[in-house]
């Protein structure tokens, strides 16, 4: 993948010195997932370019992923990552162009502070929404924009453009804006971003944007395509920008609405559960969650994102998914400020334990069905009698919602460890039974897709401490 920036600043050779990169030099960057090389096809006088190429390693991409999503499909190898810009080319960008991006320049420090004409080309970009939407993020920051479509096959012009557009920009704008631009940018017109995203993220956006992100009138849009994968540092990103002007976090109207409801409408039902789980979270203004059968972290790792958590722990029987979770949180990478965030222990539900009480939530996520129904009851114990968290909230799947999955044979069970799964009267006859027994009062709600005669496929519980048993 490709990408150029050339100016006819005078002496255009100057942008060697903004970029801290000789024009007369072949420089080679290692990155995790392939090398980036740094060379100028032109430099003399009146105009100078530098381009930015990244050689991606299919092989060395699917090993990088091991602290994020396990991921065996044969996508991993076979994709588009070798000649479309994408996340990876603006990781790469970041990381070769860092000193450039930050404005720093020892030897020419006023023009680094200063606009000069620049013209940026970016020849094969993954663009969702098409020219439009490129046009829509780069011109209010001061850009002409070219996004002319890719042909899907100039052999077969009825086939009509592709998703990639070839993107040229023009304009008189100071180099360390551009470079924080593409940065954030590249990502938002792509599909996707490869690497996971931490706690620490928001952070990385607001200091990228720092100047003309809080008044870009599409900084929702912006905002949500780049912390995609995270919807709760989404929501904080855009509290903290409606900070910095003043305002409340506008609305999705008009084509953002569409574009939200395609995004929700393509999410999977694991993360439609976690979003609720926020949700509630958030509703009941809970300042310590523990989550009770963590697996690999996921839902840990949204806690940790949820704007008014403080603390957050995760439980689970299985040693070795502990050992994925702590990789999946980068816990060793962690500050030690975010580390007091974090318990992660070993234990089983089903045994009285001291570290499960003292919580203001605690969550029983696609849990409860892994229990042999005679183990039901001591679990019970164990969470609502002893430990006796001031909520707790409980999926489990809907069995009636089962035969809407064509892969699922008649009467099977949606995963092979399942002792049983729940009817939705079912599962409302054991939430009655369980939160009058230990004092609780209980909310049925339903997550995913709802059906008019099977209902959703994941059935919640939110049970909250009765104030006069508590008492």
């Amino acid at each position: 993948m490709l990408l150029t920036v050339s100016t006819t600043h005078s002496p255009a050779t100057d942008l060697g010195h903004l970029l801290h990169k000789h024009p007369d030099r072949v420089q080679r960057f290692e990155q995790s997932f392939g090398t980036a090389v740094v060379l100028y096809p032109e430099a003399d006088e009146q105009r100078c370019t530098v381009a930015l190429l990244l050689q991606v390693d299919p092989v060395r991409l699917a090993r990088s992923r091991a602290k994020g999503l396990p991921d065996f499909s044969l996508g991993q190898y076979v994709n588009d990552r070798s000649y479309a810009a994408s996340s990876l080319l603006a990781v790469a960008l970041g990381s070769v162009f860092s000193t450039a991006r930050a404005g720093r320049s020892r030897s020419h420090p006023e023009l680094a502070a200063t606009p000069i004409p620049l013209e940026v080309e970016v020849p094969v970009l993954p663009c969702r929404g098409g020219p439009a939407v490129a046009e829509r993020v780069f011109a209010p920051l001061g850009w002409e924009v070219e996004a002319t479509p890719v042909a899907l096959d100039e052999g077969h012009p009825e086939w009509g453009p592709s998703r990639y557009v070839r993107l040229r920009l023009t304009g008189e704008v100071r180099l360390s804006d551009a470079l924080s631009q593409l940065y954030v940018l590249l990502p938002v017109l792509d599909e996707s971003t490869h690497y996971w995203q931490g706690s620490d993220e928001v952070d990385k956006l607001l200091r990228s944007g720092s100047g003309w992100l809080a008044g870009h009138p599409d900084r929702e849009l912006i905002t949500r395509r780049y912390l995609g994968r995270a919807p709760g540092l989404a929501r904080e990103a855009l509290g903290r920008l409606a900070e910095l002007d003043g305002t409340a976090p506008a609305p999705h109207d008009g084509v953002d609405a569409a574009v939200a409801e395609e995004e929700r409408a393509r999410r999977p039902l694991a993360l439609l559960r976690q979003d609720a789980v926020a949700g509630v979270v958030r509703e009941l203004g809970a300042r310590s969650v523990l989550d009770l059968g963590c697996g690999q972290g996921q839902l840990v790792a949204r806690l940790l994102a949820t704007p008014g958590v403080e603390r957050v722990g995760g439980c689970d029987v299985s040693a070795a998914s502990l050992r994925a979770a702590a990789r999946r949180l980068r816990t060793d990478d962690m500050s030690e400020r975010q580390a007091e965030r974090l318990t992660i222990f070993q234990g089983a539900l089903t045994y009285e334990d001291d570290r499960f009480a003292g919580w203001d939530a605690a969550v029983l996520m696609e849990v409860v069905e892994h229990v042999d129904p005679g183990r039901l009851p001591a679990l019970e114990h164990v969470v609502l009698g002893r430990a006796r968290p001031g909520a707790l909230v409980v999926t489990t799947p809907n069995r009636e919602f089962n035969d809407r999955y064509p892969d699922l044979a008649p009467g099977a069970v949606r995963h092979p460890d399942h002792r049983f799964e729940w009817d939705r009267a079912g599962f409302a006859a054991w939430s009655d039974r369980v939160a009058a027994a230990y004092g609780y009062r209980v909310e049925r709600r339903g997550v995913g897709e709802v059906d008019p005669e099977r209902g959703t496929p994941t059935q919640m519980a939110v049970f909250t401490r009765d104030p006069q048993e508590a008492s």
